[in-house]
């Protein structure tokens, strides 16, 4: 009898020999004899290389704000698998979730399901039995074939197309852009954060009919001062506080215009002043999360991908300049030496951390620097794992300086489990 949410989680991992499984079938039967259909009248599904997250994040906050009751589901978790699902603002409880997944198993008659499917069709009970205005879903590999697919979305949309995962989703952007454009449904709104998409997911859009609303295109994120920007589009502009400000990142202007553009595409009211409070008030764990520990000022990170690490790039050198040390833990499937060579520039020294804990992926510090042999941190220090890395950083940053945990969210839920142990 499986009385606890460790049980569970434990027993969902057995339940297919493989971590991923690409492919609605089986997941699409479980849910019919679930009776699953919409959970919810409004759904905005989020696809992308990077930035579904903190794109969730925006939608949910700014709904919120106008007053609808919202279920958001992502993946993967930092800290606590409670975090995948949210009902209303708020992280569901252990008890929700057991009883999710006891009508999952209840209705698999032996199915195989993955971790991701099994919690996938968990969230989507629970946000159909919660009445809920309405519910946005993380995809969490791809788009066409992930388990989150099965549900019809009335606006999507794809925050960026990168090159992560190929081994699943195709080796070049054209392919792993047709996958990702797979969440788009017939003449409903597909919103794309990339100024120039790859063309094969224009081409999957005109072909079934779903306007396509591109940034920098069809409605636009601008900068306006310190602290505020303007989201426009033909008709109507709106001047917004800066999201995320204690992150700053300029990437989350996208994230939150994207967001905005889905929101106004669906059928429901959305006042200015929600507008402004949700931007302000979205907030997500691990995207440039800063801390302070004897001046050092420590930034954690989830980026774990060459667009990623672009992105974070950008961010740095848009600060005060400080002598800034990294601790990177890449899984064994990441291009670690793309990471390194798009932050290089900005990073003055290197720890490198292993990531045995992480399962199959995972690596010790001494394989990672022999897939980093001729980048700028091939000859870091290395350490067994996160902790002891930042331990390191810290001993050895200056006073001003700056420590940057990255390179996955195991290397983020790790370095936060470890700062806020130190509180």
């Amino acid at each position: 009898m499986l009385r606890t949410l460790p049980d569970w989680l434990a027993f969902i991992e057995r339940q297919h020999p493989n971590a991923i499984a690409m492919g609605l079938e089986r997941v699409r039967d479980v849910a019919a004899r679930m009776g699953l259909g919409k959970p919810a009248p409004h759904v905005v599904t989020v696809a992308g290389t990077n930035g579904k997250g903190s794109t969730v994040a925006f939608v949910e906050a700014i709904a919120r704000a106008q007053g609808l009751r919202v279920g958001a589901y992502t993946s993967p978790h930092l800290l606590r698998y409670n975090e995948r699902v949210r009902i209303d603002g708020h992280d569901v409880g252990d008890e929700a979730l057991i009883e999710g997944f006891e009508a999952v198993e209840a209705a698999r008659s032996g199915t195989p399901l993955t971790y991701f499917e099994y919690g996938t069709l968990c969230a989507l009970w629970l946000f159909a039995r919660a009445g809920l205005d309405l519910v946005v879903l993380e995809v969490g590999l791809g788009g066409r074939l992930d388990a989150v697919n099965i549900v019809d979305a009335d606006a999507a949309i794809l925050t960026t197309v990168g090159l992560d995962h190929q081994d699943w989703l195709g080796g070049d952007l054209e392919a792993i852009g047709f996958e990702k454009a797979g969440i788009a449904r017939p003449f409903k709104p597909l919103v794309l954060g990339d100024d120039d998409p790859p063309a094969s997911v224009l081409r999957h859009a005109y072909a079934i009919g779903a306007p396509a609303w591109r940034i920098a295109n069809d409605f636009f994120a601008e900068p306006v001062d310190a602290g505020h920007w303007r989201w426009r589009e033909v008709g109507y502009e709106i001047v917004l506080p800066l999201p995320m400000q204690a992150q700053g990142a300029p990437v989350q202007l996208r994230n939150a215009a994207c967001a905005i553009a889905a929101l106004r595409a669906l059928d429901l009211p959305l006042e200015d002043a929600a507008l402004a409070r949700g931007v302000a008030d979205a907030a997500v764990p691990g995207r440039l999360q800063r801390f302070v520990r004897g001046g050092v000022e420590i930034i954690v990170d989830v980026g774990h991908n060459p667009q990623a690490a672009v992105a974070l790039a950008d961010w740095l050198r848009a600060q005060p300049k400080r002598r800034t040390l990294a601790v990177y833990a890449a899984l064994a499937d990441k291009d670690a030496a793309g990471v390194v060579t798009a932050l290089s520039d900005t990073v003055d020294g290197w720890l490198l951390a292993g990531t045995l804990d992480a399962g199959p992926r995972g690596s010790d510090a001494g394989a990672l620097a022999q897939r980093l042999v001729g980048t700028a941190a091939a000859g870091g220090s290395r350490h067994a794992d996160v902790t002891g890395a930042l331990a390191a950083a810290l001993a050895q940053a200056a006073p001003d300086g700056r420590v940057l945990a990255f390179g996955s969210f195991h290397a983020a839920s790790e370095a936060l489990r470890s700062l806020n142990a130190a509180d």
